[in-house]
């Protein structure tokens, strides 16, 4: 049996609304993305959304806005995709990174405030909702306003994520989404950032259109004269995107639930043989964009090939960001400096979590991943 590692679950809903636009006369940022937005912002429970090209886009913008820049450091957890660190460089800003919990692989909060104490360059922590699971957030609120710093989120993974009755962007000072292929919510690129700062909110849409004062729906009824008021870029949604976003939205609830299914399945048949994994806390609901194990040391590469053979998709998420040979090159990192985040990314391997995934797939995939580590003891 072939199982792909993903597969999306867009379908008529989602094409109805990508050709009403493509009948309709904005193809670029227009009223769908303005109503994605809205609705967006509804979802979260946050006062804005602006939509961008992606998330990376989204964390790059929100540091500038921020004037993040030369002289700035900013608290990164090891454990992440690359795009988390790359947006400080890219920035200008120093990357400070942290290691994580081992039971959670989420950013180690006591590593965070022990960087606070002594470093008053850092002026923002970059926490990573890792797998869809929150990091605590009250408790990094709190070290935050003891230590003067802002909170921007890298909530990539976590759409649907709760934790004590708090969801991305309520206590961040913003957090950034991506709706990249393989994600819950999905346009195969695309990210927003959603905040309750206005100032931020208005700067964003600025940024993410060169500079320009006035967007081409702001121009649209009356033309009015546009100024650029500051250096901008380009990395704003459009409403293609926004069109194929929109349907999904009502579908978030009953499509998490069937992923929760699923991982519920995973979790049982692997805690009876002694398979690891990331442990979601007693009372979060994790958004549950992806499920990974943790191998034996030293035999993860033999996992993914005796996978691979079985015509499993799978997938490593994530070797730690630190040892990435850019990070080695330029700025002297070495192993042994983040050694849990190293430890997760050499064993860490996701296996296949999507809606689509028929019953019959999960219990294969179980068997193989349960026959593999007998073969491999």
């Amino acid at each position: 049996m072939k199982v792909e590692f993903f597969r999306h679950s867009l379908g008529k809903d989602e094409k109805d609304s990508l050709l009403e636009t493509l009948d309709g006369l904005f193809l670029t940022t227009g009223p769908k993305t303005r109503q994605f937005e809205k609705e967006f912002s509804h979802y979260l429970g946050v006062n804005h959304t602006v939509g961008l090209s992606s998330c990376s886009t989204g964390l790059f913008f929100t540091l500038k806005a921020w004037g993040i820049g030369a002289g700035d450091q900013v608290i990164v957890p090891a454990m992440t995709f690359i795009a988390t660190a790359n947006a400080v460089l890219i920035g200008g800003a120093e990357v400070m990174f942290c290691d994580v919990d081992k039971e959670t692989a989420l950013i180690d909060l006591n590593m965070v405030e022990d960087l606070l104490k002594w470093n008053q360059k850092v002026k923002v922590v970059l926490p990573v909702h890792l797998y869809g699971q929150m990091v605590d957030m009250k408790s990094l609120r709190e070290l935050a306003d003891r230590y003067h710093v802002k909170i921007l989120e890298d909530s990539a993974h976590c759409i649907e994520g709760e934790r004590d009755g708090i969801k991305p962007g309520h206590l961040g000072d913003a957090a950034a989404f991506s709706f990249y292929a393989t994600k819950n919510v999905t346009c195969g690129e695309g990210g927003a950032v959603v905040s309750n700062d206005t100032q931020l909110t208005d700067r964003l849409r600025i940024l993410r259109l060169h500079g320009m004062s006035k967007s081409a729906i702001d121009r649209h009824v009356k033309y009015n004269h546009w100024d650029m008021e500051v250096l901008g870029y380009k990395g704003n949604m459009y409403d293609i995107e926004a069109a194929l976003l929109l349907p999904q939205l009502p579908k978030i609830e009953r499509q998490w639930q069937r992923r929760e299914k699923i991982c519920r399945q995973y979790e049982n048949a692997f805690d009876k043989v002694g398979i690891d994994f990331p442990r979601t806390l007693p009372g979060v609901k994790s958004a549950r964009h992806l499920f990974t194990i943790w191998a034996p040391q030293g035999k993860r590469d033999a996992f993914l090939e005796y996978l691979q053979q079985q015509e499993i998709g799978v997938a490593v998420n994530y070797r730690a960001v630190h040892l990435r040979t850019y990070y080695r090159e330029t700025f002297g990192f070495k192993p042994s400096d983040f050694p849990i985040a190293e430890e997760i990314g050499e064993r860490t391997l996701s296996i296949p979590l999507y809606p689509r995934l028929e019953d019959r797939e999960v219990d294969y995939v179980i068997d193989k991943v349960i026959e593999a580590k007998e073969k491999l003891d």
